[in-house]
């Protein structure tokens, strides 16, 4: 350092011994801005030599000041590093806030004593922190209130344990922000997907269906196939809820995504909750209709709300011969079909599904 920087420093020490207020701070404004001139080109020493002097004067100044200097040295990525971690632990936010949120300086261990000790505030502004381990994201869904994890779920940087991940889950019940912000995480483990959807109302299961990106929407809509198969009654009579893939199909049509790539897709996947609540919604009859045709052992029933939806041959011929129920179609009966569904007419198809729908039973 030069002579002059000697000179400020020495200032700064005296000020910290024999100053009034209004001279520390202003010392410390000066030394701060000796250091910020020449930060780029300072070694580990000399900024060791600022982390010493100004750590005298850090807790001898007012909370606007310390605020002030957290402030300025946020984003320096050589900030001194005592002081950036007495700032962190500050007790007053205004202090601490930029340094929690932006500083590279403050270590894990100060992050973790942090989360441990000090208020929601602090916790949130630690939550949207670039790159949190494991160690810190443990006790911020440990110990934070809503706002606080629903911060750290959308924090897509952020690392979290098993334990983290379960907690969050379960603090997504009843918490539909939560919930939305956890199912379009692409590092939440499959598991806890699951656990979240089976916990999450027909809305969110249907919000994330609608928002999530396309690779984790599949995954979504496997799950909750997996789901509804699972929830199926024992006895086949028995009244079926269409009310969660209904919602899925209404949110597509409404995005224009409801269209016979997205039907194919649904048989591909087996998803044939989907495909009938697809069909039934382009007809405008109720799921259980459709399903009751899909599942049934006719294949010219199947026909009627093929038509009826406007989709063309090679279609309804994936959903011919991929259909559940076990009932297998061979070359014979596929001709037929194909035959039988170019003579069928468009309106003809639209009066048969309002008659079913009328006596809410199907047949010719």
């Amino acid at each position: 350092m030069s002579v002059s920087e000697q000179s400020i420093i020495s200032e700064l020490e005296d000020a910290v011994r024999t100053g009034t207020a209004d001279q520390r701070v202003n010392t410390l404004r000066r030394v701060t801005d000796l250091f910020l001139r020449d930060e780029q080109r300072l070694s580990e020493e000399q900024v060791k030599v600022f982390d010493d002097v100004l750590g005298l004067l850090v807790t001898r100044v007012e909370t606007r000041a310390r605020a002030e200097l957290s402030h300025r040295l946020a984003l320096v990525d050589n900030a001194p590093s005592d002081v950036i971690q007495k700032l962190a632990l500050d007790d007053e936010i205004s202090v601490a806030g930029d340094v929690l949120i932006h500083s590279k300086r403050v270590t894990t261990d100060t992050l973790v004593q942090v989360a441990r000790t000090k208020g929601q505030d602090h916790l949130f502004a630690m939550s949207g922190r670039d790159g949190l381990p494991e160690s810190v994201t443990d006790v911020l869904v440990q110990r934070g209130e809503k706002r606080v994890v629903r911060n750290l779920a959308g924090n897509a940087t952020a690392q979290f344990s098993e334990t983290g991940y379960a907690g969050m889950v379960a603090k997504a019940s009843g918490d539909d922000q939560l919930a939305e912000l956890l199912g379009v995480r692409v590092d939440l483990p499959l598991k806890f997907l699951r656990d979240l959807l089976q916990r999450a109302t027909d809305a969110v299961r249907a919000r994330l269906v609608a928002i999530a990106p396309p690779a984790l929407q599949e995954e979504i809509n496997r799950v909750l196939s997996t789901i509804a198969g699972s929830m199926k009654p024992a006895l086949a009579d028995a009244h079926r809820d269409f009310s969660l893939v209904d919602a899925m199909v209404k949110e597509m049509q409404e995005r224009g995504e409801l269209n016979e790539q997205a039907l194919i897709r649904f048989i591909r996947q087996k998803m044939f909750d989907h495909l009938a609540a697809a069909l039934a919604l382009l007809n405008g009859v109720a799921t259980d209709l459709i399903a009751k045709a899909l599942e049934g052992p006719r294949a010219d029933l199947i026909l009627i709300p093929c038509r009826g939806a406007g989709l063309n041959w090679n279609t309804v011929e994936k959903i011919l011969t991929q259909r559940p129920g076990g009932h297998p179609i061979n070359d014979a009966i596929l001709n037929v079909a194909r035959q039988d569904f170019g003579r069928l007419s468009v309106p003809t198809a639209q009066r048969t599904l309002r008659f079913w729908q009328l006596h809410n039973k199907i047949g010719k």
